[in-house]
C-alpha cells in the first residue's frame, strides 16, 4: 500500500509529466496549413498567370506564421485590370470560406476567362493561429475582424491593413460562417453599387442554399437577405479611401454540408466578377 506521503510525491510527478506533454499534444491536434496550400502552391508554381505572391509574415511564441497571399491575373480584358481583394478565414473556425478559395483558385486556373479584366488578390487564411486551433479567435485571444482600423497591435491585422491601403482595391469580399444564420446572405457596404452586385451573388447561392429571409440578421435589419451594416472594426478598405471601394461579406449558414456551402460561395464569387465586369463595361461606354 501506499503512504499519504507517496501518493502526493505520485500525483505531482503525473501533474509535471501532463503539463509538459501538454503543449506537444496542441501541436499534434493543429491543422495543418501545409497540407490546406500543398495543391496551390504546386500549380503556383508552374502557372502564368497564377502567381503566389510572398506571404507576410510575423512571429508569435517563438514560431513563424504567413499570411498566404495570391495573385491571378486573367485574360486582357480592358484598359486597367480591376482589383479585387478576396479574404476568407478572419475567423480561424471558419474553413468553409477557406477551402472555398482554395478551390476557386483551382477552378480559376482550369478557366481563367472567368476572371477576365481582373487582378484578383486572394487570402485564403487571413488568421493561421486560429485555423491551426479550430479557433474564432487568433492565439492571442483577439477576435481579428473587430480590429480593423483601430490602431490594433494584433500582427495580423496591421499587415493585412497594409495591403488594403496599398493595392487600393476596387472591391473588396469577405467569406464568413454563421452558425446563427437560417440561410446564406450578405452584407453590402461601401461603393454605391454594392447592394447591386450581392443580389445576383445570392441568385447565385440560391441554387444550392436557402437565403436567410429574416428580418434581422445578425442583430442588424435586414431585406431579402441583405444587411447594409456591419460592426465596427470587420476587415474593410481603409476609412478615408476615395472612391470606395464596394465591400461584400459573403455568409453561409453552419448547417449544410462542407460540399454545399463552399459551392454556394465559389457561385457568388462568379456572379460578382460576372456583374461587376458588366457595370464597368457600361460605364466606359456611357
Amino acid at each position: 500500500m501506499w503512504n499519504s506521503v507517496q501518493k502526493l510525491e505520485i500525483k505531482s510527478s503525473v501533474r509535471q509529466d501532463i503539463s509538459t506533454f501538454k503543449p506537444a499534444l496542441r501541436k499534434r491536434s493543429r491543422r495543418s496549413i501545409a497540407d490546406l496550400l500543398r495543391s496551390v502552391n504546386l500549380i503556383a508554381a508552374e502557372s502564368t498567370q497564377f502567381v503566389g505572391q510572398a506571404p507576410i509574415e510575423f512571429e508569435l511564441q517563438g514560431e513563424t506564421y504567413e499570411i498566404p497571399r495570391y495573385l491571378f491575373l486573367g485574360p486582357k480584358g480592358g484598359d486597367t485590370p480591376l482589383r479585387i481583394g478576396i479574404f476568407a478565414g478572419v475567423h480561424g473556425d471558419e474553413p468553409e470560406g477557406v477551402y472555398a478559395l482554395v478551390e476557386f483558385l483551382k477552378i480559376l486556373e482550369s478557366n481563367p476567362e472567368l476572371a477576365a479584366g481582373y487582378a484578383l488578390s486572394v487570402y485564403p487564411l487571413c488568421n493561421p493561429t486560429g485555423f491551426e486551433d479550430n479557433s474564432r479567435n487568433s492565439r492571442r485571444g483577439k477576435d481579428l475582424n473587430r480590429e480593423f482600423w483601430k490602431n490594433s497591435d494584433e500582427p495580423e491585422v496591421r499587415l493585412l491593413q497594409a495591403d488594403l491601403s496599398s493595392r487600393s482595391f476596387h472591391g473588396i469580399i469577405s467569406l464568413h460562417t454563421d452558425d446563427t444564420a437560417t440561410g446564406f446572405y450578405g452584407v453590402a457596404r461601401g461603393a454605391t453599387l454594392t447592394k447591386h452586385l450581392v443580389e445576383p451573388a445570392l441568385q447565385a447561392a440560391d441554387k444550392l442554399l436557402l437565403r436567410d429571409e429574416r428580418p434581422i440578421i445578425d442583430g442588424f435589419p435586414a431585406r431579402n437577405g441583405i444587411i447594409p451594416n456591419a460592426y465596427y472594426g470587420m476587415l474593410s478598405g481603409p476609412p478615408k479611401v476615395r472612391p470606395r471601394p464596394f465591400e461584400i461579406i459573403l455568409e453561409t449558414p453552419k448547417a449544410p454540408s462542407a460540399y454545399l456551402k463552399q459551392a454556394a460561395f465559389i457561385a457568388a464569387l462568379q456572379a460578382i466578377l460576372a456583374e461587376y465586369r458588366k457595370f464597368i463595361a457600361y460605364a466606359q461606354n456611357l
